[in-house]
């Protein structure tokens, strides 16, 4: 059942190719030109949109590294400990080897009890997949996927091109809409005016349905944030609650999604930048800012030297984020299929449990 919907959507695809090229092109369309160009730009938005779909659905969503697994040894000391804040100081404590900036409303180190690890930035739990997905945006079942890290730029090009490919598909059918209305009822014509009339209805309530769902995701993009933190503000370990702090200004913020290559920006193959795990935030750069004045006004005896080295700050700023950029280019390890969490949790649950409350599930 959980492929029903994908196979809806191909349905639907196949139907109106159906509907397009034969009872629309051939059976309607009568110049041979007219035809030609029809086809032609036709199959180029189809082959960009089902190329697109199939990067989203399969590709594989990834996996938090072993590194962020808490290891037998420390969920005993979890078990054994007497009170919440020292089960905190213990996971604070394996936790400082991590790349790790958010916290939960506690402020304590966001830990999964299903997948029993510490959860990278951005990463949730998913309980339909059942396992924890880096900088995860929602699972969405018309993909049978994640939407996250890894597909994230498959998925806004997939919703581009549907948009794209419905809106082609309306306005090419509406000029015919006359044509097809005052035809006589001669052998087949009917059926076809029945597909045809369809057709232009269908995507027409797609598109509608799209141009929301596309606009909203690439809102998201410019704001460098996910679904998820669009609904439940990042809480980071030095700051708080920060709904921008992930935000690294629009065209960055895009370049993270799309990476730094314009000529592959609108094909769907992967050039996101960073390795899923760790991420730069507008707080750290802030507080290098910070640091970097006061190391220059030290240097230079007076407030003036602030202003002498503005150039030299923003360039150690700029190679500070390419840095960060570029020395995560890491291949995604995929999905261990063998994983054997449970996947009746919650899509997160650091907020509505603690750990000291469950820490007798961690030796089931």
């Amino acid at each position: 059942m959980k492929w029903f919907p994908v196979l809806f959507i191909v349905a639907v695809i196949a139907w109106s190719y159906y509907a397009f090229v034969v009872q629309l092109t051939f059976f309607t369309v009568t110049g041979v030109l007219q035809r030609i160009l029809f086809l032609l730009f036709y199959h180029l938005i189809l082959v960009m949109f089902l190329w697109s779909y199939y990067r989203t659905v399969f590709t594989d969503i990834g996996r938090v590294p072993a590194r962020f697994r808490v290891p037998r040894s420390e969920l005993d000391r979890l078990l054994r400990a007497q009170s919440e804040d020292e089960q905190k100081q213990i996971l604070e404590a394996f936790a400082k080897q991590l790349p790790i900036v958010t916290r939960t409303l506690n402020a304590s180190v966001r830990f999964c009890e299903k997948c029993r690890l510490i959860k990278p930035d951005r990463a949730h739990h998913c309980s339909v997949c059942g396992v924890c997905v880096l900088k995860l945006d929602h699972h969405c079942p018309w993909v049978n996927n994640c939407i996250n890290f890894t597909n994230y730029k498959f998925f806004i090009l997939f919703l581009g091109y549907a948009l794209v490919y419905c809106l082609y598909v309306a306005f090419s059918t509406v000029m015919y809409m006359e044509l097809i209305w005052s035809a006589s009822g001669r052998e087949g014509k009917i059926d076809g005016r029945f597909h045809i009339l369809f057709l232009f209805f269908v995507s027409l309530m797609f598109a509608i349905s799209l141009v929301s769902l596309f606009g909203y995701h690439c809102y998201l993009v410019l704001l460098n944030r996910t679904t998820l933190e669009s609904f439940r503000t990042p809480i980071f370990r030095y700051g708080g609650p920060d709904k921008n702090g992930f935000s690294l200004g629009k065209l960055n913020n895009f370049q993270e999604v799309f990476g730094d290559n314009r000529k592959l920006w609108f094909v769907p193959v992967y050039t996101s930048i960073g390795d899923g795990v760790s991420y730069p935030t507008r707080s750290y750069d802030e507080d290098a800012e910070s640091l970097l004045s006061g190391e220059l006004a030290s240097s230079n005896g007076h407030v003036g030297g602030r202003n002498g080295g503005g150039g030299h700050r923003q360039q150690q700023q700029q190679q500070h984020r390419n840095s960060h950029y570029h020395n995560h280019r890491s291949t995604i390890v995929h999905v261990n299929e063998n994983g054997d969490e449970d996947d009746d949790d919650d899509e997160d649950n650091e907020y509505e449990t603690t750990i000291f409350s469950h820490s007798a599930n961690l030796l089931h």
